[in-house]
């Protein structure tokens, strides 16, 4: 009988009244905690050389806000967790395990910083010699860029994706709706954008249509009705999106998920890139046409902000 990774094993579940270790000390200003409740510095090594997570990219991860002392939208990041997990084959999370240890992250960042923050869920396959998965949750601060997209927007390109809507439906393998840590490619994009002296890119399937962001999901307004790209076409289902438009339609918004191009964007009231931890950047110009907002931007964020801040699923 093969014997489970430490993180799985009962005897080490967490005691949630159990106080920070005496030992512990924060040289930065970073939280991490692997799931086995255990609290490590965060300026100390924690991955062995040869796990999956570094020379392969083989795991998943989520990545939430932490505001106000507790951590936004889990249930649904969970939830994605969960099924990105299943995509990759790799072991059922246990979502009350998680639960705790986010939980127990939150609380020590929350010790030290009152600041908004960044948390992450990370899941690999573990060591390429086997022992089990590798588990664990990092609490950061907000990066300036956020605070800035948040503020003053961002300008896009649109970069081709190279492959088809219907791509991934013949090809599972791909993960296209998985969030995965093989993230080189995004970043790739986002370089070029840079260099391109935009901030963020869009990315477009082969038959032109609008897809998704590196790290973001597109969405736009025609009046009061908010719309975003079907999953369907092989994308990252969203997250805050699935909480905005939880939101929007209890305020009487109509929500729709289905196929946009380029032309829809210019044409749209307001265009946003929308994801967990920068919430809502509307974007100011796309490949160098400047984008309007038509006195949406107040609305749209403040419905943004309440889905994240209320919507769970538990």
């Amino acid at each position: 009988m093969s014997t489970p990774p430490r993180w799985q094993r009962p005897t080490e579940r967490i005691d949630r009244s159990r106080p920070l270790p005496s030992s512990v000390t924060f040289m930065s200003e970073s939280v991490v905690v692997t799931l086995d409740g255990r609290v490590h510095d965060a300026n100390r090594p924690l991955l062995f050389a040869d796990d999956l997570a570094v020379v392969r990219g083989d795991g998943v991860f989520e990545t939430l806000l932490v505001r106000g002392g507790a951590a936004c939208a889990v249930e649904l990041h969970l939830a994605r967790l969960a099924a990105s997990a299943t995509a990759l084959d790799l072991p059922e999370p246990d979502l009350e395990q998680w639960r705790t240890v986010v939980e127990r992250s939150v609380g020590l960042w929350a010790r030290q910083s009152e600041d908004e923050a960044v948390l992450r869920l990370v899941l690999s396959r573990g060591r390429e010699g086997g022992g089990g998965p590798t588990a664990y949750v990092t609490v950061g601060p907000l990066p300036a860029r956020v605070r800035a997209a948040r503020t003053n927007g961002v300008s896009v390109i649109t970069l081709d994706r190279g492959y088809s809507v219907d791509f991934s439906a013949g090809a599972p393998w791909q993960l296209a709706g998985a969030k995965t840590l093989s993230y080189a490619t995004n970043m790739a994009a986002l370089r070029h954008a840079a260099a391109q002296g935009a901030d963020d890119v869009i990315y477009l399937s082969s038959e032109g249509r609008v897809l998704e962001g590196p790290r973001s999901t597109v969405v736009l307004a025609r009046g009061k009705t908010l719309v975003t790209p079907s999953a369907e076409q092989g994308i990252l289902a969203g997250t805050t999106v699935a909480g905005l438009f939880s939101v929007a339609e209890s305020s009487g918004w109509t929500c729709e998920r289905g196929h946009l191009y380029p032309a829809d964007l210019v044409a749209a009231d307001g265009v946003w890139l929308v994801s967990s931890v920068t919430l809502a950047a509307r974007v100011t110009a796309m490949n160098g046409v400047a984008l309007g907002a038509r006195g949406l931007v107040d609305e749209v964020r403040a419905m943004v902000d309440a889905a994240v801040e209320t919507v769970e699923t538990r």
